[in-house]
């Protein structure tokens, strides 16, 4: 084991000269992150300037501590640049484990007006290190990971494009008696609250068409959790259209019993009231009986199918008038007054099952992608975890070698 200190020196940007007839973009944390060319500078001696692929960390702001790989450019004032022996040390190697300690790094940032790297923390950093061609196969392995996880995002990209135009065509078309989308040459619409809708829909609001719209827990939750007892749903729980249980709290038995209004029933929509407003998921017969936290509950009646009208709440149309409706100040929170005034046109029932059975067959190529996205990412952290401690020996993965890997 090395602390970085040991490893690495650093080089502090200046504030550049920038202009309209600057040669080099200013290395920015939006253009390292996006891309997107904010300040064109015209370097000079004092300035430190980059070739690309150089080791750099935000040094000061509200995102203090994070790290990047260098464009060509001028570095700015809020950035430092790493020097190291890079026949020592693998600069993959390092980005990644370097990586791996962002969020520690983050979390003890200093300062009490605008936040900085904690210089000692930064340099105490425990970095271990087999040889070079150790490094280099542990980071080989690292960005065939890195490519997959950024191929997968392109593909996820163009699929939600994808998505949402099909979508938007079922919910604004429609399905005719022959499971086609209606034809606007064939057939005929009306205006309505959230645009044009076939002329036999019916426009209503998630009021009319509920037996009841309620909401979960609100108040002092943590009173009620309990190591064993019913699951309590929240946000972070409810996916668009379907449930994520990998993070679940817990109520103590009693305490369902008695909040039995925010006890959920199978057929129930569950919709985010904050952070992501709207997102919508229909409870599963798997769930009766959970309780849930923070949640708008809502029970359709005869007239309106869950998985329409968790469909809708999910589409472009639910959003645009989720977002048109939030309250609050300091965080944004959809309501049940909202939620009971919200727009959503009505087909027959019929034509809603059917609608609800295309959705998910546009859906679902989508929510593979993003399967596969995850299980890429959480690869991706366990072999951070261990290519980069020594927990497993990366000796099998040199040319010639013969060695098994560590259980």
């Amino acid at each position: 084991m090395k602390t970085l200190g040991s490893i690495v020196t650093y080089k502090k940007g200046k504030p550049p000269k920038t202009g309209p007839h600057g040669r080099l973009p200013v290395l920015s944390p939006h253009y390292l992150r996006t891309g997107q060319i904010e300040d064109m500078a015209e370097p000079t001696s004092k300035d430190v300037v980059l070739k690309g692929g150089e080791l750099i960390l935000l040094w000061d702001g509200s995102n203090a501590g994070e790290f990047f790989r260098a464009r060509a450019g001028v570095l700015s004032s809020t950035m430092v640049a790493f020097e190291f022996d890079e026949e020592v040390t693998n600069p993959d190697y390092l980005y990644y484990d370097l990586k791996r300690f962002e969020p520690e790094l983050k979390g003890r940032t200093a300062g009490s007006g605008i936040p900085h790297v904690d210089k000692e923390v930064l340099l105490a950093r425990r970095v271990f290190e087999g040889g070079p061609d150790e490094q280099k196969a542990a980071a080989k392995v690292l960005i065939k990971v890195d490519h997959a996880i950024k191929q997968t995002e392109a593909l996820l990209a163009k699929q939600q494009r994808i998505k949402a135009g099909l979508m938007h065509d079922l919910l604004t078309l429609g399905l005719d008696s022959h499971d086609r989308l209606r034809d606007s040459s064939t057939s005929q619409f009306k205006p309505s609250r959230v645009g044009e809708i076939p002329i036999d829909w019916n426009p209503s609001t998630v009021g009319a068409e509920c037996d009841e719209v309620c909401v979960g827990i609100v108040i002092r939750p943590t009173q009620y959790y309990a190591e064993q007892g019913p699951i309590a749903l929240r946000s972070l729980n409810v996916q668009g259209g379907f449930f994520d249980l990998s993070n679940v709290v817990r109520i103590r038995h009693e305490a369902n019993e008695r909040l039995s209004k925010s006890r959920l029933r199978a057929g129930d929509v569950v919709t985010v009231r904050t952070g992501e407003p709207g997102t919508s998921a229909v409870v599963v017969p798997e769930l009766e009986g959970a309780n849930c936290i923070d949640l708008v509950i809502s029970r359709p009646g005869r007239r309106l199918r869950a998985g329409f009208l968790a469909l809708w709440m999910n589409s472009a149309f639910g959003k645009k008038h989720v977002f048109q409706n939030q309250g609050g100040l300091a965080q944004q929170h959809f309501n049940v007054g909202a939620m009971k005034l919200l727009p959503i046109p009505i087909p027959d029932v019929t034509e809603q099952d059917a609608i609800v059975v295309r959705g998910k067959a546009i859906t679902s190529a989508h929510d593979e992608l993003q399967e596969t996205l995850v299980k890429l990412r959480r690869l991706k952290s366990g072999l951070m975890h261990d290519l980069l401690t020594g927990r497993v020996p990366v000796t099998p993965l040199l040319p010639n070698s013969t060695t098994l890997v560590s259980p």
